[in-house]
């Protein structure tokens, strides 16, 4: 008996992997291409490089001060990573259980969400102004903008993942003496580990691929992020694809180890939530 495959579904998926792997496949080759070999026509970008070379990558370190630029990137997306899920978690718990009961915690609950429709570009002077008045325009005013950011995204996210997490064990905790906060940390806190993973994996994407908070508070200041760096590969008289795109796969690198190790974390704890 023949199987039955789903066309419709095949082809919608054929197509989401051509997407996916054309774009990566014109990267990794333009990055181990020599600048003579590229051309304007669509076969000269699309063929293989005649050697396989790692002098781009090693040009585009030396440009982007890739080590030092790598250590500012790392250091500001970790500690957002981390503050986020220790504080937006926090937030998002104190707020979805006591949205229903407290009309102000409902009120604050719809004026923190309302912060992702504001666009970036209204806060840009004033975050510029602010940052230099509290002589915070580098890597700690950086984190603190971000921390502020995601809040309204993060504390949806929390305190939505909290309606499937009954009472109940709260309330037994309690009958057994717990307080609010070591109820929190010791039963809620690790219940709500695959929203932990949503919340860094989308923070820390967000956080390391972001060029203009850090653009308009480090301008200046002598330190750089990696896509920072990276600009200076585009200049108003062209732009070297070949090392640039040599210094994103390297960028890349990182977040996809982040996403990979991520990733699984989710699915045990979908699996544990779902054992439990």
């Amino acid at each position: 008996m023949k199987k039955k495959y789903n066309w419709p579904v095949t082809i919608l998926l054929i197509l989401g992997l051509v997407t996916i792997l054309f774009p990566l496949y014109i990267t990794v080759v333009i990055a181990f291409k020599q600048p003579s070999e590229m051309g304007n026509t669509l076969s000269s970008i699309l063929s293989l490089p005649k050697s396989w070379s790692f002098s781009n990558f090693a040009q585009a370190m030396k440009v982007t001060d890739f080590w030092h630029t790598l250590l500012n990137s790392i250091l500001i997306t970790g500690v957002t990573v981390i503050l986020s899920v220790l504080l937006h978690s926090m937030a998002g718990y104190a707020i979805g259980r006591m949205k229903k009961r407290h009309k102000w915690f409902n009120r604050a609950y719809f004026y923190i969400v309302s912060g992702m429709f504001v666009p970036f570009a209204i806060l840009m002077m004033p975050l510029v102004k602010e940052t230099a008045d509290l002589h915070i325009a580098n890597i700690v005013g950086v984190i603190i903008c971000y921390l502020v950011f995601f809040m309204p995204i993060n504390v949806m996210l929390y305190s939505g993942y909290l309606t499937n997490i009954p009472e109940a064990l709260e309330e037994a905790a309690k009958v057994d003496g717990g307080s609010t906060w070591s109820t929190y940390w010791t039963i809620i806190f690790p219940i709500m580990k695959p929203m932990h993973a949503t919340v860094a994996i989308l923070t820390a994407l967000s956080t390391w691929n972001d060029v203009m908070t850090p653009l308009v508070i480090m301008s200046g200041s002598g330190a750089n992020t990696l896509p920072l760096a990276q600009l200076t590969f585009q200049t108003q008289f062209g732009t070297n694809y070949n090392l640039a795109f040599a210094s994103y796969l390297l960028a890349l690198l990182p977040m996809l180890i982040f996403y990979i190790f991520a990733q699984k974390q989710i699915l045990n704890g979908v699996v544990n939530g779902a054992v439990k």
